[in-house]
Parts: structure tokens; sequence; C-alpha cells
């Protein structure tokens, strides 16, 4: 009976082992039963070893050390001017002469904030123009609340950089990075001092290059703007604070923003740590900029027609358009003719004024720079020797005078002492954008004859009468040539505020 069951038990087995045969032979090609039938969308990550560089999902950038290192040689720089009497040149006088003087008017003190950088162990911080200008009393704040004196070695209103300097060394400082290397998208930390807050730190990428908002040209007759543009919060109070990169590098000085209501609204501005590194080396080594000229005048894209633009074929070209060419310059001798496109400096294209400007900033007169350009449909190349203002190529040392007033003068000719009957003097060739220009109503053209009531016969008389200046101020006088009478103008405190107004 116990036989009968054989052939079942046996065909039984037969079928298991013939479906576990088949089930292992297809499991390949599907499964009933797996809860991964379906492939999913994954990637392997992978990393190099000791390293981050991942092929793919990177890993979300590390701030903590590039900040915790940056809030110690970043500063906060507070600024204060002092109560002043103010002689203020009477319209009436340049009618009728002095007979009806001036009237005095008293200067309330000012309070102003802004950020700064150490960049040497031994004191010397850079800071923006506008954060320092107009300051007879300054003091630094670090990280560590360990306040200060400071003082103003030079400024550059033309790029808005200012270096001042404080007693005290082995400070942390922070190392220049180079802002060719900046990209689009790149993630960048803003750190400085906004609002009166204590040190802060605000991250976000760079969303272009080489931006120009016409902002310097309050301050300077010849601007030069090529900001990098990023989305980090910045506000007022951060302004000549550090723009770092993820290494800890200053890669810019946080100078601007662009807001309708003075406050961040998305957009901030620093200027190229490539600049600032040049400024900053003139400004230590010969107390003003020596700054290159190529000799050209370029078409500002932005200002010009669609009309315009066609016309001269600029939108089928690419490169700077130039306009003008000055006679003697660099330009004229390599060959640079109006019409010309300037497609890249030393290699580095310059597809717009701001990025050709940038690029020519970075050298001196005397250096050649390799320019390529283009001319009727084909590409040439040539080597321009840059030149200062003057259209020399000699160092530049700026006049303390100038500095002091922001303003240029010359000595009169021996034909015009005699014409107009005096012993010597000085003539205001142009009032700039300093003291002269911001607290006077002084006009080009204007002989200064004395300072204080001491004789100004020469730029030298000039520079030693505004050195000594006076603690409420000075009184400058002279005359318009071919009017009649003496006309005076006063001038804040000459031995602080105007020292440091270009």
């Amino acid at each position: 009976m116990k036989y009968k069951f054989i052939p079942v038990i046996l065909t039984a087995a037969l079928t298991s082992i013939l479906t576990l045969f088949v089930a292992a032979h297809y499991q390949n090609s599907f499964s009933l039963f797996s809860a991964n039938n379906h492939q999913l969308p994954v990637n392997y990550a992978s990393y190099t070893e000791g390293g981050t560089t991942m092929k793919s999902g990177m890993a979300p950038v590390d701030f903590q050390p590039a900040a915790e290192a940056s809030v110690k040689a970043v500063v906060h720089i507070k600024t204060a001017t002092k109560v002043r009497r103010v002689v203020a040149d009477n319209p009436f006088a340049q009618l009728f002469g002095d007979d009806f003087g001036g009237q005095e008017v008293m200067m309330q003190p000012a309070i102003g904030s802004g950020s700064g950088v150490v960049i040497s162990p031994d004191g010397y911080i850079v800071t923006n123009n506008h954060v320092v200008a107009g300051a007879e009393e300054m003091t630094v704040t670090f990280n560590d609340r360990y306040t200060t004196k400071a003082k103003v070695v030079a400024t550059d209103p033309a790029t808005d950089i200012a270096l001042i300097k404080v007693d005290e060394k082995n400070l942390p400082y922070m190392e220049f990075g180079n802002s060719d290397d900046v990209h689009l998208g790149q993630w960048v930390m803003a750190v400085g001092y906004p609002l009166t807050l204590d040190a802060t730190v605000t991250a976000g990428i760079v969303s272009a290059k080489g931006r120009s908002l016409g902002i310097n040209r309050t301050n300077s007759t010849n601007p030069i703007e090529a900001f990098i543009q990023t989305d980090a919060a910045v506000n007022p109070g951060n302004s000549g604070g550090a723009l770092v990169n993820t290494n800890g590098q200053v890669i810019g000085i946080n100078s601007a923003i662009a807001s309708p209501t003075g406050s961040y609204a998305g957009y901030s501005y620093a200027i190229p740590s490539n600049i600032v590194k040049k400024v900053v080396g003139d400004l230590m080594k010969y107390g003003s900029v020596q700054r290159g000229y190529m000799g050209i005048g370029f078409m500002d894209y932005k200002s010009a027609t669609p009309e315009q633009l066609k016309q001269l074929g600029i939108d089928r070209n690419d490169g700077v358009y130039v306009n003008t060419v000055a006679p003697n310059s660099g330009a004229q001798k390599a060959g640079i003719t109006k019409g010309d496109f300037i497609t890249s400096i030393n290699g580095v294209a310059t597809h717009t004024g701001p990025e050709l400007m940038e690029q020519v900033a970075r050298y001196k007169p005397g250096d050649n720079i390799s320019v390529v350009y283009a001319r009727g449909g084909k590409t040439y190349n040539t080597t321009i020797e840059l030149k200062n203002i003057d259209g020399t190529t000699s160092i530049v040392k700026e006049e303390s005078a100038t500095r002091l007033l922001g303003a240029s003068f010359r000595n009169l000719t021996s034909a015009e002492k005699s014409k107009m009957g005096v012993d010597g003097g000085v003539m205001v060739t142009d009032l700039g954008n300093g003291a002269l220009a911001k607290q006077t109503r002084m006009r080009k053209g204007f002989v200064i004859t004395n300072i204080n009531d001491n004789a100004v016969n020469s730029i030298d008389d000039l520079q030693q009468s505004m050195a000594m200046g006076g603690q409420s101020g000075v009184q400058i006088g002279g005359f318009y040539p071919g009017s009649n009478g003496m006309y005076y103008y006063g001038l804040n405190n000459g031995n602080g505020t105007a020292s440091n107004d270009q």
C-alpha cells in the first residue's frame, strides 16, 4: 500500500527541482516579488583619497575654515569729524570784492562706519576711499574687540581704494587671490561689519564680472570700475570688507550695492583683487597710483543707441570699439586707429570697456602690453607702451597740495606776473573733485596769493602753507585775472579733513 505513494512523491520532487531551475535561469530577466523591480536614478559617488573631489553628487561647500580665518583679519572702522568753524565764501564778494566778508558756519560732528581688511602683519589695512574720506579721527576694532587708532596712508578715488595703518605687530592678515580665476557661479563670502553689527559672514555666488556702475565718477575724473557682482548680502557698513573665496583668499573689496532703498536688495559689488593689489602696492611705494594709459577713447555701449551700434558695426563685432586716439600716445605709435576693435590685453579677452580698463589698470607707465585688435575683418597683434597722464613714462609723485585740495595747479609765468602786477602766485587749472570743489565756490583760473596771510608765490609755498594749516581751518586769498578786488575762501581743517580728501 505504501508503495503506491512513491510515484507521487517522486513526481512532486521532480516538479520542485524543475521549478527552482527555471526560476534561477530567468531571475535576471524579471522578478515577480522583488521590491527593486524598477531601475532607480542613482549614480555612484566617488572621491579621491583624502580629498572631496566628487564625480557626481558634489558635497556641499564647507565655508567654515575660510570664514573662521577671515573674521580675524577683517576689522571694523569708525570715523568721526569734530565741530568746526567754517568761513563760507559770500557770493556777493564775487561781484563787489571782499567788503562783504564771509559767513561763519558751525559744522556739527559726523560719525561714519565701515570695514577693512588687514593685508600685512605690521598693520596695513585696505578699505574704501569713501569710508575714510573727510575723517579727522579714525579707530579700528578687531574681532577680539581690541580697538586702536589708525591713520590714512594714501587714497585712490579713481578705484575707491584707501590704505590705512595701525601701529601694531604680528596681526592676523589675509592673502590676495587671483581675481582672474573667479568664475560665474562660484561660491564666495562677504565678510564685514554691516549695520554696526559684529563681524558678519554672508554667502552667495558670483553673478557677473566687469560691471561698471558709474559710482566712482563722483570722486574722480578718471574712474576705473570693473566690479565683481555677487548676490552675497552686503549692507551699509560692509564697505571695505572682504570678498573671500572658499580657500580663504581675498578676491575683492566690497564697495557698493545696487538698491532703491540703500539697503541690500539682491546685488553687491566688489573691486577685483588684482586691481586692489596694484593700487595698494603703488600707494605704499609712491604715495600715489602710477596709472598707465594707452591713449584711446572707447565707445560706451550702454549709452549708444541700436542705430549707432549698427552704423559702427559694433553689433557684429566683438571687442572694445576705439573712437579716439590721442596724438603721440602709445596706442598711436603702435598703429591703433579709430574704428579698431581691441579684443584682448595680454591674452585676456576684453569684450567691454570695463574689462579693458581692468586689465590696463594693473600696469604702470613704461610697461608694455600685448594688444590684439580687429580691423576690416582681420586680426592684428601689436605692443603698446603705456604712458602717464602727462604723456611720459616717468614716475608721478603726487604733490601734497594736490592731495590736500584735490585740484591741479601751476605757477604763474614771468609774463603773467608782469601783466598782473604781482610777485608770484599759483593758478588753479582744475578744481577736480576734492576739498576746493566741494567746500568753496572757487572757479577755474583763480590765482592763490596767500593762505592764512602767508604769501604764496609758488606751488612750494602752497604746499608749505597747507602743511602748516590751522586748527580751525585755512583761509585762501587771491584774485581772478581781469577782476577787481581780493576774494577769500574758507576751507575746513587743512591738517585733517582736506588731507584725506582727493
